[in-house]
């Protein structure tokens, strides 16, 4: 039976993540623009880092825990989530016609990255210099993107500037952002120590693995800023921003947040990511890009069809017990 308390230490977790989550990017933003960065410069990397700062801490507490299930089902359940429920309900609030050339270089990083987790998934324990290659790939891939976007303006260059100016209302002190961040960061921290402890008790108590309730769970949790950023953006008619902060943080929930962890710690790959997982992974990466590659209408049906199917994707993960 599990203690009422478990529950609160989970719903506080999630709080506190959201609004973490949001206040350091926020802050960062503002920093970034009172240090008269560039708005391209903001949206690819100050926005992107922000938003998947719940996963990277989530992730790295959990696996220097131990709780290996928990910080790679994260991982893998934060990307299917990315492609299946936020853009989902992305599309269901405001059909979109996605340019092609718009998704163009996230979509193939993404799909390389996600290749690359498979290879090193079946290699078995990620290690250090799996990591540190993730890392280097993940710093040559901004740098190439920034490069071409300074010269050559098109839609990912305006993606990028729409999602610096996604965030409205932010302070105007240079102070106050900074505080503003530094309390996010200790939110996000916070949050997800109480989350990672009351997902392993919850798993315990239910007689369910680690990986599950990493995937289902946490995964939903720990992308509830790029949740409300995607929701935003499709409802002001921002169809670029939401898809590509879907292609975008997952792109670096691959490269960045396995980078770090497993520079810091190695990570065994439970054997439902091994066996299942990195295989739906894998098949909703290529089907999700590959529709919007097609340079068509994305509308309402397709959006509903994205959430019945992670619908699906979380019965599969329990009925697979």
């Amino acid at each position: 039976m599990l203690e009422p308390l478990t529950h609160l230490q989970l719903i506080g977790g999630f709080v506190l993540l959201f609004l973490g989550g949001e206040g350091l990017v926020r802050g960062a933003v503002s920093l970034a623009q009172r240090l008269n960065v560039s708005p391209l410069l903001i949206g690819a990397t100050v926005v992107a880092f922000g938003t998947s700062m719940p996963e990277l801490v989530v992730t790295l507490q959990a696996a220097l825990r131990g709780s290996t299930g928990i910080a790679f089902g994260n991982v893998i359940g934060s990307n299917v989530a990315n492609l299946m429920l936020i853009f989902g309900l992305a599309i269901v609030i405001a059909p979109v016609m996605v340019p092609r050339r718009a998704v163009m270089r996230d979509g193939v990083a993404l799909i390389g990255a996600t290749a690359l987790l498979t290879v090193f998934v079946y290699l078995g324990t990620l290690v250090a210099w799996q990591g540190a290659l993730m890392l280097i790939l993940l710093g040559l891939l901004t740098c190439v993107s920034y490069w071409r976007e300074r010269r050559l303006v098109g839609e990912a260059d305006v993606r990028h500037r729409h999602e610096a100016e996604e965030r409205q209302h932010l302070p105007k002190s240079i102070w106050l952002a900074g505080l503003l961040a530094l309390a996010g960061l200790a939110g996000v921290s916070i949050g997800a120590h109480l989350m990672v402890g009351a997902a392993t008790i919850i798993a315990r108590g239910l007689g369910i693995t680690e990986t599950v309730i990493g995937i289902t769970v946490v995964a939903v949790g720990t992308s509830l800023p790029e949740l409300a950023t995607t929701v935003v953006a499709a409802y002001r008619k921002h169809a670029d921003v939401a898809l590509g902060n879907v292609l975008g943080s997952s792109v670096f929930n691959i490269l960045a947040i396995l980078g770090v962890v497993t520079v810091v710690t190695p990570l065994p790959v439970p054997d439902e990511i091994l066996h299942l997982d990195i295989w739906l992974l894998a098949g909703i990466t290529v089907l999700v890009i590959a529709v919007a590659l097609a340079g068509v209408r994305l509308g309402r049906p397709f959006g509903v069809l994205l959430l019945l199917g992670y619908t699906a994707f979380t019965a599969v993960q329990y009925l697979s017990l």
